[in-house]
């Protein structure tokens, strides 16, 4: 399930399967432009990095967003066709991969209101359900989420700490859960060593990021 998947940096996801995938790239190494999709979770700087889009975008890359980060896009002169606005709840078909866009928000913090209408993403592919947290904490909304593959932030600060994220995961009991959003911005490697000591052993703990 995790065959050419990366966790590239943070909280930057490369999936190159059927599409070439990236998920909030950031501190994108050098020009790939090689991007069939590009999702974004939020508009802050770790997520949503204009200079790291132009390092992954081609012509005719699509973009998947919450609705107010279309008029970045559009102002960066991204065709208007190319992009698919999503709230919380909504479902897309983007050649063959089914997209849900689940609500990411904190619960007991400011950085992230519900009101936003920042998203997670549910990404299925030939069958595979890789659910993309965001930033989030533990929600009504994502204890109820159903994925064979969970990437989760454990940082904490902006979102759910390690601890944190192993109660959604023993919630929600996807077969396998990998930790981001740490090591640069927020949180160490340490955070995800505890992120898997800490998991049920049904769900096996694979970090990712080099």
């Amino acid at each position: 399930m995790l065959k050419d998947i990366e966790v590239l940096y943070h909280s930057c996801i490369k999936i190159s399967k059927e599409k070439i995938i990236y998920i909030d790239p950031y501190n994108i190494e050098k020009n790939y432009n090689d991007a069939d999709i590009i999702f974004i979770t939020h508009d802050h700087y770790d997520h949503y990095s204009e200079d790291d889009i132009d390092k992954v975008r081609k012509s005719n890359s699509i973009f998947v967003i919450p609705d107010n980060l279309l008029t970045k896009l559009l102002e960066k002169g991204i065709n208007q066709e190319n992009i698919f606005t999503l709230d919380p709840g909504d479902t897309e078909i983007i050649d063959d991969i089914k997209i849900e866009a689940v609500p990411a928000y904190n619960i007991n913090k400011p950085f992230h209101p519900k009101e936003n209408n920042w998203l997670g993403y549910i990404i299925e592919i030939k069958g595979i359900r890789y659910y993309i947290a965001g930033d989030t904490d533990i929600t009504e909304e994502n204890k109820k989420v159903k994925c064979d593959v969970a990437f989760v932030p454990v940082g904490g600060t902006y979102t759910m700490d390690f601890k944190e994220a192993v109660q959604l995961i023993n919630i929600i009991k996807p077969k396998v859960a990998v930790p981001i959003h740490y090591g640069s911005v927020v949180g160490t490697e340490q955070d995800a060593i505890e992120f898997i000591k800490l998991l049920y052993p049904t769900t096996k703990g694979v970090i990712l990021m080099k």
